[in-house]
């Protein structure tokens, strides 16, 4: 797959990432503050879509056992596409009827999170499948940057076109949105995959056609994708733990004001950003020199993680003296660099297991983690909030409470970072690798360069 076509690819994640940020932001501040409800029904919204997410496994069959990916990845954005919308009119329904219009949003976010399980699961799929092995990192980031890009436009543009706020301007920002994200993304499909070979798929295998259940127990039988499985679960909760406690505790602890702990998220996305263009330099060898394996990455990004927390912790108990700012941006390229190096990972470690002229569980590998990604960050939310509250009951202080959570999270990120470095990355095959197909273990010939992400 060309940069060229990667590019287009990440168009489609940025129109996804504008639909959804509309969805489960926006839409969330104006719950709580235009409408006045709690804030707990935003909150249990945003996890009813993750947790539908748990359907990705099943998408990414269903898109095995065709021989293309983009009608999935289309379908998935249309019927995200009408959730966004759907969401939105169900907000502003609540404004005259609070039951039908909290049903229909509910209905809605059911909708967005079957979107984005089938769109994003084939996406990645299409990635994994069609790009080369060196490159992986690097278009894993290219994507991602691109789907942030999106987030940051669709709110920028869309906070100063709901001013001033209405039931009516609401639903016709989102349906401006949600339409111009779905007509983007059905332009950069278009000859997109067929710019390539087209990969064996299941369609072909006739009556020899794996059932779902099958597949998923063959893939969940394998070790490293058991083990992969529970790394993505476990770090995605050690990741979004922070996310909603951390402002606070600037607060509390530091006297950060709203602007200067808005701020400071800004900071953590910057350092973010740039974990995520070093990680674009995994498995990559420029002038001799090796910049290491994706599983290097993945070790060493979760154990940054897990320091950086651990300079939280001390941030709680030594107050403003400490260097917070520069610690929160260590916490975000740590962070940055770990996700992108485990995206990675996940698009190389698709088709291992499988054999050539066998029925490919490309999909359902990736539906999996897809999966437990959603899970994780779904629980982590919930538990960083509940746990910092549990705490701050038990101990009576609440940056002792905050503490105890970040000291948790680092605890959570020096596992993942173990079971990291138990995940044997797949050797690399030519013919195997566009197929969409990879070697069994025992069968694949040893790589003579760890750099590319294997064992020599």
């Amino acid at each position: 797959m060309s940069w060229w076509a990667i590019f287009r690819l990440g168009l489609v994640q940025a129109a996804l990432g504008a639909v959804v940020v509309l969805t489960t932001s926006t839409l969330n501040r104006v719950m709580v503050v235009e409408l006045a409800l709690p804030a707990l029904v935003p909150g249990l919204l945003v996890a009813l879509h993750y947790a539908v997410q748990m359907a990705r496994p099943r998408m990414g069959f269903g898109s095995d056992q065709g021989k293309r990916r983009t009608p999935w990845i289309a379908g998935g954005m249309a019927v995200l596409a009408l959730g966004g919308f759907g969401a939105a009119v169900g907000t502003a329904w609540m404004t005259t009827a609070p039951a039908a219009g909290l049903l229909f949003t509910a209905f809605s976010f059911v909708l967005v999170g079957l979107g984005v399980s089938a769109s994003g699961t084939s996406l990645l799929v299409l990635l994994a499948t069609r790009v080369q092995a060196e490159r992986r990192a690097s278009a894993a980031t290219l994507v991602w940057v691109m789907m942030i890009f999106g987030f940051a436009l669709t709110a920028g543009l869309a906070g100063r076109w709901l001013d001033p706020f209405s039931p009516e301007r609401l639903m016709m920002v989102s349906a401006s949105v949600s339409a111009i994200a779905l007509c983007l993304a059905l332009a950069a499909l278009v000859g997109v995959e067929d710019s390539a070979p087209t990969q064996p798929a299941n369609a072909m295998y006739g009556e020899d056609k794996p059932r779902f259940l099958q597949a998923l127990r063959q893939v969940w039988q394998e070790p490293d994708a058991r083990r992969f499985t529970v790394f993505v679960f476990v770090s995605m909760i050690a990741y979004s733990a922070q996310d909603l406690i951390l402002e606070p505790f600037a607060g509390v602890r530091f006297g950060f004001t709203p602007g200067e702990s808005t701020q400071l998220s800004g900071v953590q996305h910057g350092g973010t950003l740039m974990g995520m263009l070093l990680a674009a330099l995994a498995g990559r060898r420029i002038a001799g020199f090796g910049f290491g394996s994706l599983r290097t990455w993945m070790f060493g990004g979760c154990l940054a993680s897990a320091v950086a927390l651990c300079g939280l912790v001390m941030a709680g108990v030594i107050g403003p003296p400490w260097p917070l700012r520069a610690n929160v941006f260590l916490l975000g390229v740590a962070n940055g660099a770990f996700s992108i190096a485990a995206i990675g990972s996940m698009m190389a470690l698709a088709g291992q297991g499988q054999t050539a002229g066998s029925p490919t569980t490309t999909g359902t590998r990736m539906g999996l983690w897809g999966a437990a990604q959603a899970i994780g960050f779904a629980v982590g939310g919930v538990l960083g909030t509940a746990a910092s509250d549990l705490a701050r009951w038990l101990i009576g202080s609440q940056v002792s409470a905050y503490g105890s959570v970040f000291a948790g999270e680092a605890l959570l990120f020096i596992a993942a970072a173990w079971l990291a470095a138990r995940i044997h990355m797949p050797a690399h095959n030519g013919s195997a690798h566009h197929s969409g197909l990879q070697p069994r273990p025992e069968a694949a010939a040893p790589n003579p360069n760890p750099a590319l992400g294997g064992r020599s």
